[in-house]
């Protein structure tokens, strides 16, 4: 294995723990005081958004799994399935995260965080590519 794809599966596993931090947030958390601050909104909007906030957790988590899960993969020899797992996870937590920043201006600092690590995976994956293939 290359260093572009150990690079890759390092990032591709911090955005994982990334989105299962934002997974027990949205999912289980949503209405208690650190998590609203952190989305920055009142006790009633976080009572009214639970059910989606729930869901949109999940999503987090899936994500979450095809990123790591495509690191361990790869880190178990099956480089074309580990790769293809990191860059599904790792480009729809880019786009979303380019979605946030683009619609939400106040969530400015949020798709920051969210999007640095994805979009280091891909960096590294591309770098692989051109180089390795």
């Amino acid at each position: 294995m290359n260093a572009a794809l150990i690079t890759a599966s390092i990032f591709a596993m911090l955005a994982g723990l990334l989105h299962v931090y934002i997974f027990v947030m949205e999912s289980f958390l949503w209405t208690s005081r650190s998590t609203r601050e952190t989305f920055s909104m009142g006790a009633d909007e976080a009572e009214q958004t639970k059910e989606m906030a729930f869901n949109q957790g999940f999503y987090n988590l899936f994500l979450a799994i095809m990123s790591i899960g495509g690191a361990i993969v790869l880190w178990c020899g099956v480089t074309v399935v580990g790769v293809t797992l990191m860059t599904a996870g790792s480009a729809s937590m880019f786009c979303a995260a380019l979605v946030l920043l683009c619609t939400a201006p106040d969530k400015h600092s949020a798709a920051i965080k969210q999007i640095f690590f994805p979009a280091l995976t891909l960096i590294a994956l591309l770098v692989a590519l051109i180089l390795f293939a």
